[in-house]
Parts: C-alpha cells; structure tokens; sequence
C-alpha cells in the first residue's frame, strides 16, 4: 500500500533557507540497504554495491533537481493489516485500529501514526529528497520471465504529492557480472529507480503543472478522479484488413513538443504507451513498437539510453526539472514522420516496398541456417533480423505479413518478431551466442570478450573499444593447400578502425583499408586469408 499526505518540514518553517538546505536544488537519494542484500555473492554485491548503484544514483542526481525540498524526510508508518479510513477535506490517511508496534505511538483514538502529542519528532533523514531501499531476495516475480529487478514508489509528500521514498528488490539468480553485460545492468537499476521517481501508471494522477496545480481533477479529500481516454486509430492494417486500435498515450505538454519534435510529425497527440505485457509492464512504459531502445520501453534489447522524451516526462510530473544535456540521443524512429508514428508496421513495410525503400527500421528475414547477419543503424553491434516461426497462430491484431520470402502464406500468420512487446513487429537487433542456455558471447563490437575463439573466427573479426560492424557482400572463403571451404555464416563483422588525417582506415588482420567514400567496396586477398569483399559504408 503507498502511503500517501506525509507531512514534510518544508523551509519555510525553518530558519534555513532552500538554497541552504539544498544549494543546488539537484535530487538527492539516499540508500538503505535490507539485511538481505548483503548475503549476495561477494562479485555481484561488489559489483553492485561499488559501481552499479552509485553510478545510477549519480545519474538522476545530475539529471533531476527537485521543484519543493526539505531539510529532513520524516516517512509515515503503515497501520495493522493496511487499515485506513480518510476523513473529507483531509489528505491524510488513519488507522482503523492502531498502528504498528514499530510506529511512533498512536494517539488515542487510533488518528495519527506520525507523532503523540507531546513527542518530539525522530531525526529522520536529513539532506535528502527521496529515501530508495534496497533488497535482494529471489521472490516469486523474480522467477517470472527474465527479471533482473523490479521497484515502485512507496510514500508521497503531502505538498505536491512528489514520491519520497521507493523500494527496488535486485533477484540474485539473474545478476550477470559479465563485463559485456555490466552495461544492461547498470540501465536496470537507472531504469527501476526511475519508476519510483515518477515514471509509473499509479502516479500519472499526480502529476501537476508548471504552477504546482494537479493536472487530474482531485476529490474532497485529494484524491485524483478518475479519468480515461484513448487515442483511436481507426485504420490500423493487419493482414486480415483494416481494424480499428485504441492507445493509451502522455499528452502532457513537453512530451507532446519532445516526441512531435523526434518523429517530425507536428499532429502526434503524445507518447504511445505499452500496451502489452503482465501488470507493472503495460502502461507504465513506452511502447516496445515506437521507442525500440528507450532504455523506458518494457524490456531492454540492445543499446539502452535514456532520451529526452523520458526526461520531459520527468518534467512534465511538476516535481523535477531535467538537465537534457544528459539526455542520449534515440535514433530509432528518429525524422520517420507521422506515417511512422500513427500507422502498423505491416502498413509502414509495405509502403516501403512499394517504393522500393528500405523496410528501415523493421525487416523481413527470417532468422535460419545459413546465417546471414547485418549491422545495427548504429554499426556498434552484429546484428539479426529478430523475424521468428511461434508454434501457434498469433493473434489477429498481430499478424503483419501478406508474405515473407521462403515462407508458405498458410504459414504466415505464425511468424512476428520475438519481441512481443513491439507488436510482434520484426526488426534488426544485436543478439548472444549460447551453449546449453549460458550466454558464450555477444555481438556488440566494443567488447574485446565477444571475440570468437581464433579457430572459429573464420571473418578475421576483431572486437574491441574501437571496433564497428562492417558489412561483407559474400561468404569468407578459406583456401590452404589442401582444401578450400566456404563459411556459411557470414553478412557482417567487427574490426577495429582508425579516424587519422580525416579519413576513415579499417583494420583486417594487420591489414590496413583506407576508407576514400561511402559504400567502398575494399577486396582482401592473402595467404591464410579469406577472400571477401568488405563494404566500407561509414
């Protein structure tokens, strides 16, 4: 239960001024950390411990200053058995019966679970604004799917019902301390603390305008009313015809002017909301279809960051102000216009296609040996078409093909891409090699750790800090003076690259290719060494 009306003592009933208590207004978290998350395994409580949390941490303290500060945060204890009554024309919460043995004593009718007349108030927690508690046991939820972590807000102060302290709980079993995978973890836990900090569908009703006034019409008792409404797009095209959708979307004011701005498409009424997925999922991030790797979309994939559409939002709560200097820059969907943003991806293919432009950035291949792989629009990552066959028919508003190379049309309604959460939409996407279900290596070219082992790295890749994936225009062949063999796997590879006298030079094997223009084609010929065209398109 979130515990809502904590009073907090504000500057104005203290000698101090704001800009004493907090000279910078920038958000301050404190941690507190369960007896639960120091039985962790000496590597993943270090890891965490050391860099990941201080790293997040920092990043919303840089990021986020706070509208209204306290020199101290005094948090409200629960009732027995969660049981409250309000009282009309009071914000506040009370117990039916008592509170708990560890609160602060109850007054006698039972009113008040913060202070008993006559008690001084406890020290709280000074030169802080909101209060994250740690924990990490293997739960029930954690057994769910893939789930790393998962955290909510838990107390609102009574001003400008601003979250002020939040519960993350870390699930052991899938901590990964594998520096190739160090980079996922780390946007986790930015991504779980950013759901306590405002980013959630329970806090929506909350959110106030640039005056400190709510958005949502409040109650007596100032409590948000109730209030839903959809965007309708009523020409939504699947492969059985055209449907009608409805979703959910932030139209609050610099979200509407940051995602018109990032689409190029001044009619967008606001940010598509996730519509899919378990509770704690839909509505409560961007939606997997529009924002591919908005580190706030409901999974990450690849390259997580955390763009200015997400601190706007942030802005948009009434209760932070955002540095977007710190924003990083989200290239899917960038300029791709209103087609893009309002249209399925069934309709936005076949509109390419029959203007013979890129399927850009969804695609059509189905993922099959031999193995033919791409590089991400960024070249910082091999990459695959995510295009799967599911066992079963997937349902009808998910059904985006007319057809697919190689595949029979009786088929072809049990093949999406396998993220579900992108409407079953395909598209290009970094990926792992694994052996029995253990993670090898992956794809991102700036980890020397994804390099294949030497007798299997028959493209003469090289991952590494300064690497990107390059394309290759035919199969590597391999000729010594016994045989010749041809790899079946080929398409794409990481090699190091050099930026000198404002040019581009690719390194293969010692081999250094100057780069003169865009789409070069450099052939590679030696002993030992494969024969393979290799496209230079920086």
């Amino acid at each position: 239960m979130v515990i809502r009306g904590v009073h907090l003592p504000h500057s104005r009933h203290h000698k101090r001024s704001l800009q004493e208590i907090n000279p910078h207004g920038r958000l301050r978290i404190s941690l507190s950390y369960d007896e639960s998350f120091f039985r962790l395994p000496d590597d993943k409580y270090n890891l965490i411990h050391n860099m990941v949390l201080p790293e997040a941490v920092n990043y919303w303290e840089q990021a986020l200053s706070v509208t209204n500060t306290a020199p101290v945060i005094r948090l409200n204890r629960k009732c027995v058995d969660s049981q409250v009554f309000v009282i009309n024309g009071d914000p506040h919460l009370y117990c039916n019966t008592q509170c708990e043995a560890r609160c602060r004593v109850c007054n006698h009718f039972g009113r008040d679970c913060r202070v008993e007349g006559g008690e001084e108030d406890s020290p709280g927690i000074p030169d802080a604004d909101f209060v994250f508690y740690i924990s990490a046991v293997e739960t029930q939820r954690c057994k769910k799917g893939f789930t790393v972590a998962y955290a909510a807000h838990c107390q609102q102060e009574d001003m400008l019902d601003r979250p002020i302290a939040g519960h993350v709980n870390l699930c052991p079993s899938s901590i990964s301390v594998k520096r190739q995978e160090v980079e996922t973890l780390l946007s986790t836990v930015k991504h779980e603390i950013l759901h306590a900090l405002g980013f959630s569908v329970s806090l929506y009703a909350f959110f106030r305008d640039d005056d400190g006034l709510p958005l949502t019409n409040r109650t007596a008792n100032g409590k948000p009313v109730f209030n839903e409404q959809r965007v309708v797009r009523p020409d939504w095209l699947v492969r059985s015809g055209v449907v009608s959708k409805s979703v959910n979307m932030v139209v609050t004011p610099r979200v509407v002017e940051e995602v018109q701005r990032h689409f190029n498409c001044s009619t967008l009424e606001g940010a598509e909301l996730e519509d899919q997925g378990r509770e704690g999922t839909a509505l409560t991030h961007w939606e997997k279809r529009l924002f591919e790797n908005e580190a706030m979309t409901g999974t990450h994939t690849q390259n997580p960051v955390y763009s200015r559409l997400t601190l706007a939002l942030l802005e948009d709560t009434g209760w932070y102000t955002a540095d977007y200097s710190l924003a990083q820059e989200l290239a899917w969907g960038k300029n791709l216009g209103c087609f893009f943003a309002t249209k399925s991806c069934l309709d936005w293919m076949e509109q390419r296609s029959m203007q013979n432009l890129s399927l850009h950035p969804f695609c059509n291949k189905v993922k099959r040996d031999p193995l033919q792989t791409e590089c991400t629009d960024d070249r910082s990552s091999v990459a695959l078409c995510n295009l799967v066959e599911y066992p079963t028919a997937l349902p009808e508003r998910y059904q985006n093909f007319h057809g697919i190379p190689h595949v029979s049309e009786k088929q072809l309604n049990h093949y999406g891409g396998s993220v579900t959460l992108a409407d079953y939409c395909p598209y290009i996407q970094e990926f792992t090699w694994k052996s029995q279900n253990v993670v090898v290596r992956g794809s991102h070219c700036n980890f020397p750790e994804n390099n294949p082992e030497p007798e299997r790295n028959f493209a003469l890749e090289n991952y590494s800090a300064n690497s990107l994936c390059l394309y290759h225009d035919q199969e590597w062949t391999e000729r010594t003076c016994h045989q010749m063999r041809t790899w079946q796997h080929w398409g794409s590879g990481c090699y190091e690259y050099k930026c000198m006298d404002s040019r581009v030079h690719i390194v293969v094997a010692n081999h250094t290719f100057t780069c003169y223009h865009a789409n070069q084609l450099a052939r590679m010929s030696a002993r030992y060494v494969p024969d393979v065209d290799i496209y230079f398109g920086i």
